[in-house]
């Protein structure tokens, strides 16, 4: 297109050009005037010069003569100039034209690369987006530099919509898990109220020979008992009005109270920590889990080392044990509800507590060696009264 709004008004221009220039010479040129100025002007010569003149009228006469045939000879070159020019102009405007086609046709070739083909690669970033696919690596980056910051903010948007859409599908997912461990726990207790007191009467009354079974009985049903009370706390979020909350003493009581004698606590906490607003009970459920698990971890020896301190706007939380570690490939679902590799173990301890943690504005996460330990760090972001 660019091509043709350039050649076609060019080319009418050079033609009406030429056309005009050819009438122009045409109308300049007095050839045939000249000769017939000429022609009678001898025959008028012939005709005086038989009358009798005086010395000047014959030199007059014979330099008005000599004028007369330079200019038909000046005449007859200016007619044979222009006819020779015309062709130098028509050359001269193809070359022209030729000129003006690869100039435009370089225009258009950069216009191309800076404008449309950026445009187009853009468009089918667009339809990538809109499926959800991944757009691609950084290659030749061609067009202009506005295109590169189109380029930027596009990756941009594409990374922060495969985030919502992750974030959106892990919350319809915990969800899902919330409401399956609501309706198991509800369903789970119906039952147990009735076989804790029947396993009390039997206690009561059975024969010695049968005490060895009442007691398995009321151990299972005990087992059962704490895991439908796991399944409750995973199937609701913390309710009730926040309170400010000091880490370091929630969290020095809790260490204190689930690390037994047997394994090494060091436990730090940095002098006047700003309060954290929150729900008491369900934070001392998920630091008393990361605990546990630590503990677990250790098994018979060990060190447990908890810090608590501020990071910027937010107070750390971090348990570090000395245990056997999270092979790598389970390290990334540690936090999925139902995952465990503790025999009949519910998988549901890191579960409340990320909920937990995430429920308040807050971040749990997870490092380990295998064989030399895990580390778990929870941020909780500091009350602004705490903060000021």
């Amino acid at each position: 297109m660019l091509l043709f709004f350039a050649l076609v008004p060019t080319v009418v221009v050079t033609l009406a050009w030429a056309g005009a220039t050819a009438q122009a010479l045409s109308r300049f040129s007095a050839r045939s005037a000249w000769e017939r100025i000429a022609a009678s002007g001898e025959q008028a010569l012939r005709a005086v010069t038989t009358a009798p003149l005086s010395p000047d009228q014959r030199t007059a006469l014979a330099r008005h003569e000599a004028e007369l045939r330079e200019s038909a000879e000046l005449a007859r070159r200016f007619d044979f100039v222009a006819g020779r020019s015309m062709r130098l102009v028509l050359v001269a405007a193809l070359v022209v034209v030729v000129l003006i086609a690869v100039g435009a046709s370089r225009v258009a070739g950069h216009l191309s690369r800076q404008l449309s083909r950026p445009v187009d690669e853009l468009v089918g970033w667009t339809g990538l987006i809109r499926a959800g696919r991944a757009l691609p690596d950084e290659g030749e980056r061609r067009g202009a530099p506005e295109f590169e910051v189109l380029r930027t903010g596009m990756r941009t948007m594409a990374l922060e919509l495969e985030s919502g859409r992750r974030r959106a599908l892990e919350a319809e997912r915990a969800e899902a898990f919330r409401e399956s461990a609501r309706r198991f726990a509800h369903e789970l207790k119906n039952p147990l109220t009735p076989i804790r007191f029947a396993v009390d009467r039997l206690r009561r009354t059975a024969p010695d020979e049968l005490r060895d079974t009442v007691d398995v009985l009321a151990e299972e049903a005990a087992r059962l008992e704490a895991m439908a009370r796991s399944f409750a706390q995973f199937g609701r979020l913390p309710d009730g009005p926040p309170a400010d909350i000091d880490m370091a003493e929630l969290v020095t009581r809790v260490a204190q109270s689930v690390v037994p004698e047997w394994i090494t606590l060091e436990l730090a906490c940095d002098d006047a920590l700003p309060l954290v607003t929150g729900h008491h009970e369900p934070l001392v459920r998920a630091v008393s889990n990361v605990l546990l698990n630590a503990v677990d971890a250790c098994g018979a020896s060990g060190t447990i080392t908890v810090r608590v301190r501020q990071d910027a706007a937010q107070v750390q939380v971090t348990v570090q044990d000395t245990g056997c570690g999270i092979p790598a490939g389970q390290l990334a679902r540690v936090f999925d509800p139902y995952v465990t590799t503790k025999p009949g173990g519910t998988g549901l301890g890191l579960a409340i507590a990320r909920q937990t943690v995430e429920a308040h504005r807050g971040t749990i996460s997870a490092g380990s060696v295998e064989g030399r330990g895990t580390t778990m760090t929870i941020t909780l972001p500091i009350t602004a009264a705490g903060g000021a």
